[in-house]
């Protein structure tokens, strides 16, 4: 349930972002588990850690920086949060939303979102790149519940496109061009923090999932609603075998990000350039 001062906080958060930077690039990058090595391409203008925003939420998990970057990638002007946080560290979803909800008042128009993800498709190997065409939320929390803000979009947002296909033609073109296979599946989103038991795994997979997260979602509903274009990728950390599931732990997740990395930064290089 939306908090009453919601609003105000996404607006101090916004109006505090503006006052720092004058002209608010039009598309953001957001970086998850173990993928702030992009942060090496961006030359950067300016670093505003999130404890320095306005009700900003400060993540508590290791892997993930804290602060919002404003540089260049390629020529382009953008905006890199490095870091997220998850409703599995006790926020609920609309502050998990609210680094979203605050760029969308601040002008941006594109959202690129990143994960590290594990894989219930067998034909999905660890260090695959898929990128999102679909999800199903299973976390059992939506940042569209309660009172709605009609300056920011409608009741009923149409979720029928939620990854741009335009967008995801962007990336094929961008994959093309660079060489870099790609996978393309549906994102399932739980709350985590555990890792899924076997018979989850095939709980997720039989509903049609072909990869597993504990974020993401939030943000898309989040920003589909301001009529924000979204694109996600995921990075396959782990292979859930539904025949042979082998115990992971936080170190192999970051070895196997790390490891896709350069992939990945070349894939969203290649995106920026044509959007």
């Amino acid at each position: 349930m939306m908090a009453p001062d919601y609003r105000a906080r996404v607006e101090a958060a916004s109006q505090y972002l503006r006052s720092q930077i004058s002209e608010f690039p039009s598309t953001a990058i957001v970086l998850g588990t173990g993928l702030d090595a992009l942060i090496s391409s961006v030359s950067v203008i300016s670093e505003i850690p999130y404890v320095d925003i306005p009700h900003f939420p400060v993540s508590t998990v290791q892997s993930h920086q804290g602060s919002l970057v404003y540089g260049t990638i390629e020529s382009q002007p953008i905006i890199l949060l490095r870091g997220r946080v998850h409703l599995y560290e006790g926020y609920d979803a609309n502050t998990v939303t609210l680094p979203v909800r605050a760029l969308g008042l601040c002008g941006i128009k594109t959202l690129v979102l990143t994960n590290a993800c594990g894989a219930m498709n067998p034909d999905y190997k660890s260090g695959d790149i898929v990128l999102l065409k679909d999800h199903i939320n299973m976390m059992g929390h939506n940042p569209l519940e309660g009172p709605n803000v009609d300056d920011w979009g409608p009741r009923f947002p149409d979720m029928s496109d939620p990854y741009s296909s335009s967008l995801r033609d962007l990336v094929r073109r961008a994959a093309n061009d660079a060489r870099i296979p790609i996978q393309e599946g549906v994102y399932v989103s739980v709350v985590g923090p555990n890792l899924e038991t076997r018979s989850e795994y095939i709980m997720l997979r039989l509903l049609g999932a072909d990869v597993v997260g504990m974020s993401t979602v939030p943000e898309v509903l989040a920003a589909r609603h301001m009529g924000i274009s979204v694109i996600a990728f995921s990075v396959v950390t782990d292979e859930c075998s539904l025949e042979d599931l082998q115990p992971i732990s936080l170190d192999d997740v970051l070895a196997a990000a790390k490891k896709a990395s350069p992939k990945l930064i070349s894939l969203i290089k290649g995106v920026i350039r044509l959007i």
